[in-house]
C-alpha cells in the first residue's frame, strides 16, 4: 500500500455516519437485499428504522441517495480492508488468501447485506451514481489483478490474471447463495477450498 493509499484509506475510514444515518443505512441494506431496491418503499424503510417517512429526508434527499450511500460505504470499507490485509502479509500465496478472506468476510459477515446490495443492485444506480463508484470498484479489482499477476510470474497460478480474478471473485460472491453457515464447513474451510482451486 502506498503512502497515498494509506492516507486515503484512513480519511475514508473516519467518515463514519452518525447514529441516525447508521440506523438508516443498516436498515436500507437489509431491506434492499431482502426485497430489492425497486420493490422497497420509503415507508417500509422508515418503519424498519422506527421513524416517520419524512424524517428520512432530514438525512438523505431520496431513496436513490440512500442506495448510493449504502454502496459507497461498503465499497470504501471493502477496499480499505483489503489494502490493510495485503499490507500485513508477505508472499503471493498469503496475498491470494487475503483476497479470498476479505471477500468472504464481507459476503458473510456483518456487512453481508450491504455487500449483496452492491453486487445485485448495481443497475438500480443512476448512471451518475455508477460513474461515481466505478473508480472505487476499479481500485479494488486492481489489487486483485496485481496479486494474481505476481503469482503468475512466480509460477503459482497458470490462468491469465484477469480471467482468474473474475472467476474467483465471482465464485466467492456466489457462496452467498449456497453456503450454509450452520453446515459442517466453516468459513475457514471454505477459504481453504477456494485457495486450493487457484494454486497449482
Amino acid at each position: 500500500m502506498t503512502v497515498q493509499d494509506k492516507t486515503l484509506a484512513s480519511q475514508e475510514r473516519r467518515k463514519a455516519p452518525g447514529p441516525a444515518k447508521r440506523r438508516i443505512l443498516d436498515a436500507a441494506a437489509r431491506l434492499f437485499r431482502a426485497r430489492g431496491f425497486a420493490r422497497s418503499t420509503v415507508r417500509e424503510l422508515a418503519d424498519a428504522v422506527g421513524i416517520l417517512s419524512g424524517s428520512l429526508f432530514h438525512h438523505f434527499k431520496s431513496k436513490d441517495e440512500i442506495l448510493f450511500a449504502v454502496m459507497e460505504e461498503v465499497i470504501i470499507d471493502m477496499d480499505a480492508s483489503l489494502a490493510e490485509r495485503l499490507q500485513a502479509v508477505e508472499g503471493s500465496e498469503a496475498r491470494i488468501r487475503a483476497l479470498i478472506h476479505n471477500q468472504l468476510e464481507f459476503t458473510h459477515g456483518p456487512r453481508a447485506d450491504a455487500t449483496a446490495v452492491l453486487v445485485h443492485e448495481w443497475n438500480a444506480l443512476s448512471p451518475e451514481g455508477q460513474a461515481a463508484l466505478l473508480e472505487r470498484r476499479r481500485r479494488y479489482f486492481e489489487r486483485w489483478h496485481e496479486v494474481f499477476l505476481q503469482a503468475r510470474e512466480e509460477g503459482l497460478v497458470h490462468v491469465e490474471p484477469t480471467v482468474l480474478q473474475q472467476l474467483l471473485h465471482g465464485a466467492v460472491v456466489w457462496t452467498a447463495y449456497w453456503y450454509d453457515p450452520e453446515g459442517q464447513m466453516g468459513l475457514q474451510g471454505l477459504e481453504d477450498a477456494a485457495l486450493s482451486l487457484v494454486l497449482k
